[in-house]
């Protein structure tokens, strides 16, 4: 496995370098945010954690910038604020998940786990898989979706898992626990809007008025259905 870390921190650094040592991961540490952007652009990468407060160019806007390129990699976001307002923007400009300083090595470790599972290689019986609905044509080998002939190109790597897993359990409703366990593949320490914010993205990128597919199942969670109507 290979990870970029673009973090400004020589001790934070150093940490989670001892840590990529026990796990056999190859990491390359970048200090500054322009150099980390560029580096995301031109290198491979199984993962990138970013940290949000960075010289040159700060963490949110590299985010913002990588998926704007549809540049396929999920993105940790690295940061010390802990309010809602600025963890649900993280989410919203495109990281896949986010760990609040000070952190335990070992939930990064975790995180990272989780958002690269879906980027390992599939066996053979998972890549003949393309999940079909009536309005939707879902790749998991390719990771291309269409839904009415019209290819989806700018899914986050999480939004697409998500998608993927409601696409493949239609009109079953799942709690947002069940879906930060079965999607992002740990328990997310009770913060649920996680799966909100991706729900919503996801959403705005293949909903219309006249068409919606996730349904907010009051009181439980969600759930995704492509063949009912808009009221």
């Amino acid at each position: 496995m290979k990870i970029l870390v673009i973090e400004d921190n020589k001790s934070v650094c150093q940490m989670i370098e001892m840590f990529f040592a026990k796990e056999g991961i190859q990491g390359e540490f970048v200090h500054d945010g322009l150099l980390g952007y560029n580096r995301i652009k031109t290198g491979i990468w199984d993962a990138a954690i970013v940290d949000w407060m960075l010289p040159g160019m700060d963490g949110v806007t590299i985010c913002r910038k990588v998926r704007e390129e549809k540049i396929n990699v999920p993105i940790i976001m690295l940061t010390a604020k802990d309010s809602e307002s600025d963890q649900v923007l993280g989410l919203e400009m495109g990281a896949d998940d986010y760990v609040t300083k000070p952190f335990s090595p070992l939930t990064l470790m975790a995180r990272i786990k989780a958002v690269t599972r879906r980027f390992q290689t599939q066996s053979p019986k998972e890549q003949d898989g393309v999940v079909h609905t009536d309005h939707f044509q879902v790749n998991k080998t390719t990771r291309e979706v269409v839904v009415d002939e019209q290819p989806i190109t700018n899914l986050t790597p999480k939004e697409f898992d998500l998608l993927y897993f409601m696409v493949e359990h239609p009109r079953q409703v799942f709690s947002r626990e069940q879906l930060l366990e079965r999607v992002w593949g740990y328990q997310f320490y009770g913060d649920e809007r996680t799966v909100d914010v991706h729900i919503k993205r996801l959403r705005k990128k293949v909903e219309t008025s006249a068409q919606p597919f996730f349904h907010t199942v009051w009181g439980v969670g969600y759930k995704f259905d492509d063949t009912a109507k808009a009221d």
